[in-house]
């Protein structure tokens, strides 16, 4: 159809190098091409979608101040998956400490914000549970983080015990016994259990 662009059949790594070579569209598509799985990761993290665009806004803007010298060594996925953790949990303790400072209720300029927050507040609850993955996230909700962590990135996102290592930075044997623990974890406890009958 007229009007239409043909999609970018560049991998990642052609981008980078493209990118480099000041292509002005090539950054556009890594962003347009990564940015929802940047959104679900960012979502996952903190709970809310204003919150998570923040993350990903901020993620995008740290991507772009890598170059030039920006060398791509793993999957895209798994460079981003760091940074757009740290950066929605951030932004989710950014929030946090903001909703404190308003709570003190000592200034107009707080109050003329906690309006305009009420105005705009999501409701996380309802954010997580449109969120890929989300039945999975309650189900395990009751394990520590490390072990929910690599269980969403093996059983939501489908990565490899190798790829996870690697985005996580931790040794393949300990990715396993994460793994291992929390599913046991979640056949012990009475409030999971059902959801591994035979």
């Amino acid at each position: 159809m007229p009007g239409l662009s043909k999609p970018d059949s560049r991998n990642d790594q052609e981008l980078v190098a493209a990118i480099h070579r000041v292509d002005p569209d090539a950054f556009e598509t890594l962003y347009l091409r990564h940015r929802d799985y940047a959104l679900k990761l960012a979502i996952r993290f903190c709970g809310e979608r204003s919150l998570a665009l923040d993350a990903v806004q901020d993620t995008f803007i740290y991507v772009y101040k890598k170059f030039p010298g920006f060398t791509l060594t793993a999957k895209f996925t798994t460079f981003l998956y760091p940074v757009v953790k740290h950066n929605a949990l951030s932004a989710k303790h950014k929030a946090k400490r903001t909703q404190g400072i308003r709570g003190g209720g000592e200034s107009s300029e707080g109050d003329a914000l906690s309006g305009r927050a009420d105005e705009t507040a999501t409701d996380p609850a309802r954010d997580y549970a449109d969120a890929p993955g989300s039945g999975v996230a309650k189900l395990a909700a009751s394990l520590p983080e490390a072990q929910r962590e690599v269980l969403m990135l093996r059983f939501v996102d489908g990565l490899a015990l190798e790829e996870i290592a690697q985005m996580l930075d931790i040794p393949l044997g300990t990715v396993k016994t994460r793994i291992h623990h929390a599913v046991r974890k979640l056949r012990d406890d009475p409030a999971t259990k059902n959801y591994f009958a035979d």
